[in-house]
């Protein structure tokens, strides 16, 4: 499931509305036997000698040369880009020998499935924080024309897209935040992962590229301000612990006196009721053991 992100991203266009094809290719290993009999032939009318013969000898062997050279391999995982006197003609996926024009070009494109990490950056968050941050992408060529005619460098354009766009998804989260309302980077990080993917994919489209997958694989304050947020953060827990015990400890003196009141063990006035509050929260919400004195006499002595 893709989340848009926050912001508008800019509309990249390719430079040429290219979009692959697929080229038909014949057998490689037919056109390879016919070639190898052609050259044969022409070196065995060669030798025969005479005007007819040589002339068609060096026919023969220029046909020959042609099919060999018009030989392709593709391997698995790869593609071949076919342009023909400038323009392009189609791409070849069918794996294994193949023959194509021997005049035209053929550009190999890798449409494996490929990681790329991005190197730590140092970026403000939304709060204005210094963070160090990286990331890492998984990506794969779906339009071999768009990755050759659309871009320079698609591998290139590719790693500097993604670092603009985790600068980018830092930018407009905060690094932690209590609000549950607000993503941040740190406590939401599939959230944050689904719009870092998506905004990498809109970005690399004019290269003809699917992002399969980007995860934050690195992520802490800048040198200069990790021990002051490591302050803040211990600071923040040691509330949040105190809170929830106070919490507890009011519960259970609520439920000792109306315990106390239910059953009709003792009959406690106000000031002997505020007197055991006291007592029993500091036992409650202290942080070191307490000391019991023990009342021999009566209760209220």
């Amino acid at each position: 499931m893709q989340v848009s992100t926050q912001g508008e991203i800019g509309s990249i266009k390719p430079a040429a509305s290219i979009e692959e094809r697929e080229l038909r290719s014949a057998s490689g290993f037919l056109v390879l036997a016919l070639a190898l009999v052609a050259l044969i032939a022409g070196i065995a009318l060669i030798k025969v000698g005479g005007h007819a013969a040589i002339w068609g000898g060096i026919a023969l062997l220029v046909v020959g040369s042609l099919g060999c050279v018009g030989l392709t391999a593709v391997t698995p995982g790869q593609a071949r880009v076919i342009q023909l006197f400038g323009g392009y003609r189609g791409t070849v996926r069918t794996t294994g020998l193949r023959w194509v024009n021997p005049f035209a070009v053929r550009r190999r494109v890798s449409v494996r499935i490929r990681n790329k990490e991005t190197p730590t950056v140092k970026v403000n968050d939304a709060d204005g924080n210094p963070i160090e941050i990286a990331a890492v992408v998984v990506w794969q060529v779906r339009d071999s024309a768009r990755a050759t005619y659309g871009v320079d460098d698609f591998v290139a354009f590719v790693d500097i897209q993604s670092e603009t766009a985790l600068r980018h998804i830092a930018n407009v989260h905060p690094y932690d935040n209590t609000s549950t309302e607000i993503l941040s980077l740190r406590d939401h990080t599939d959230e944050v992962a689904v719009q870092l993917a998506t905004e990498i994919a809109v970005r690399v489209a004019p290269a003809g590229v699917d992002v399969i997958e980007a995860r934050i694989t690195r992520l802490s304050y800048a040198p200069e301000i990790a021990q002051v947020m490591l302050q803040r953060q211990q600071a923040g827990a040691v509330i949040a612990a105190r809170t929830r015990i106070v919490d507890g400890a009011v519960g259970m003196v609520q439920m000792a006196l109306a315990r106390l009141a239910e059953e009709g063990i003792v009959e406690l006035d106000e000031e002997r009721k505020a007197a055991m509050v006291s007592n029993l929260l500091v036992v409650l919400c202290g942080d070191r053991g307490t000391q019991p004195i023990v009342n021999t006499g009566s209760l209220y002595q």
